[in-house]
């Protein structure tokens, strides 16, 4: 019987790297208007460079490109950057499509639902608050609550804990196989592949289904059940 799904969050709730692009494009366009003499196709391949270094989470990524590049901060050309940057990534941090009636179908079942996400715990709710999903979760867990990044179980481990249910109770949805499948399937939890989020052309992702619009989940979780329904007790 299933009892909860957790869900990775970025590229599988959200076009997280949709917004990603979007909100660099109108950074560097922020940034040269305010001054920046660089070339717009070099500029992105030093932005990109420092994200390679730090992490796409990293949140001083303007300010090293500047210290770098001028060997000072210039607050102008900062400030334009990070404005530019907030405006666009408000406008583009949008939902995939099916996603709000998903959950709603899923609680109406009474399907607990948890999120596993690799990026701190301040962006994570960031991101949730600005999609209005705040209140739809019953656990969150971020790498700031384990320190571990998937696919260790620890963070797997931390979101079935907080919701209350076995690894074999419970549906592990993402879009990264080698972190959000390999890490589920690694406690005994079934794994779903959000292969319309999937940014690394994967061919068999090894999980246990494969989806490619996040609704197919409802219809998982009714096969799922209703089987375990008709099965006898042991």
């Amino acid at each position: 019987m299933i009892r909860a799904i957790v869900f990775d969050l970025d590229n599988t709730l959200t076009d997280f790297m949709r917004m990603k692009d979007a909100a660099i494009q109108a950074a560097m366009d922020g940034m040269i208007d305010a001054g920046l003499k660089i070339p717009r196709e070099e500029l992105r391949a030093r932005i990109d460079a420092i994200y390679r270094e730090r992490g796409l989470e990293f949140q001083q990524v303007f300010d090293e490109l500047l210290a770098r590049e001028l060997g000072q901060i210039d607050p102008k050309i900062l400030a334009s950057g990070i404005v530019a940057y907030r405006r666009a990534r408000e406008s583009t941090l949008v939902l995939y499509p099916h996603v709000q009636m998903t959950l709603l179908e899923l609680t109406k079942r009474g399907i607990r639902l948890g999120v596993v996400s690799d990026a701190p715990r301040l962006q994570v709710w960031m991101r949730l608050c600005a999609l209005s999903l705040q209140h739809v979760f019953d656990a969150v867990v971020t790498f700031d609550d384990t320190g571990e990044r998937k696919p260790s179980p620890a963070p797997f481990r931390e979101v079935l804990k907080r919701l209350g249910v076995e690894a074999r109770e419970s549906l592990m949805v993402g879009d990264w196989a080698e972190r959000d499948v390999v890490g589920g399937k690694s406690l005994g939890m079934k794994t779903v592949f959000a292969r319309y989020g999937d940014t690394f052309e994967t061919q068999v992702s090894g999980a246990d289904y494969d989806i490619d619009d996040i609704w197919e989940l409802v219809s998982i979780t009714d096969e799922l059940n209703a089987h375990a329904s008709a099965r006898p007790p042991d």
